[in-house]
């Protein structure tokens, strides 16, 4: 890849969820473009979420990824539910990688398949993971993009089930992840405004299935097999019921790169036309 090629190059990126999946995926194109990286995962389970999330070792592996992609890495263990712990993080890959140029806020959870009603814990993880902790990575990361003050871009991975209610099933999990999903994007809106001021440019990102642990793992597997929910897999495009992480990632690298530089507020969706059924 020649110097033209890297159009991110002396950039800082934040990308979190980043331990495996759609965000070791942005993570390393970042890198490929000449971005470095402040990657945040979790690295550990949480209790009502279903699946194994990612681990220390897959959290390693990216960073390893991301060197060998050209970038510098910082691995930063942060659960953002948590705005102090988040915080914290983010200052440590600042102060050895610089100011934030552009934030992949990717973190999120499911639990598809899991047809309870009333199921509280598992409603509160995924509202506090994928909508609160959105929150939590602006409030985390946009104080040093305006500190820099050159703008930026921050795209927020949303879901085909924040622009559609298809595939309800009156679960706890399912109602979670779509109110969830669908408040990413007001989040979107309201900061595409707030902080056009300084140059930010903020978008979401809405994946159909992607092809990743998420929805690749035993639970959801067996849960969709024993409880099939045709709704949530129909697309217009055929032979396309998941769709890649790469899929996903060359919509983020069009977005924070600059042939998107008058793009903000928009909500993309990468879905195989699922949202249009």
């Amino acid at each position: 890849m020649g110097e033209s090629d890297r159009q991110l190059a002396n950039a800082v990126a934040v990308v979190t969820g980043a331990g495996r999946g759609q965000g070791r995926s942005h993570a390393v194109a970042l890198a490929g473009q000449g971005a470095d990286i402040i990657a945040v995962d979790l690295c550990a389970d949480i209790d009502a979420i279903p699946y194994p999330l990612a681990t220390k070792a897959d959290l390693d592996e990216t960073v390893r990824l991301v060197r060998a992609a050209g970038g510098r890495a910082v691995p930063v263990v942060a659960d953002v539910r948590d705005l102090e712990q988040l915080e914290a993080g983010v200052r440590s890959g600042v102060d050895e990688l610089g100011e934030i140029d552009i934030v992949i806020a990717n973190a999120g959870v499911v639990a598809i398949g899991d047809t309870r009603t009333r199921a509280e814990p598992v409603f509160d993880a995924i509202v506090d993971t994928n909508l609160k902790g959105v929150w939590n990575t602006l409030a985390a990361t946009v104080p040093s993009i305006v500190r820099k003050g050159r703008g930026g871009s921050v795209v927020l991975i949303s879901s085909s089930q924040g622009l559609t209610g298809r595939g309800g099933d009156g679960s706890a999990a399912m109602f979670a992840y779509a109110a969830s999903k669908h408040g990413v994007v007001g989040l979107m809106r309201s900061a595409a405004n707030a902080y056009a001021p300084h140059k930010i440019r903020v978008n979401s990102v809405h994946p159909g299935g992607v092809a990743t642990p998420m929805i690749l793992n035993d639970f959801v597997v067996r849960q969709m097999t024993e409880n099939p929910n045709p709704a949530l897999s129909q697309t217009l495009l055929p032979d396309a019921s998941l769709v890649e992480p790469q899929d996903v990632t060359d919509a983020v690298l069009w977005l924070v790169g600059p042939r998107a530089r008058y793009v903000t507020g928009v909500s993309i969706p990468v879905d195989a036309g699922h949202v249009v059924m």
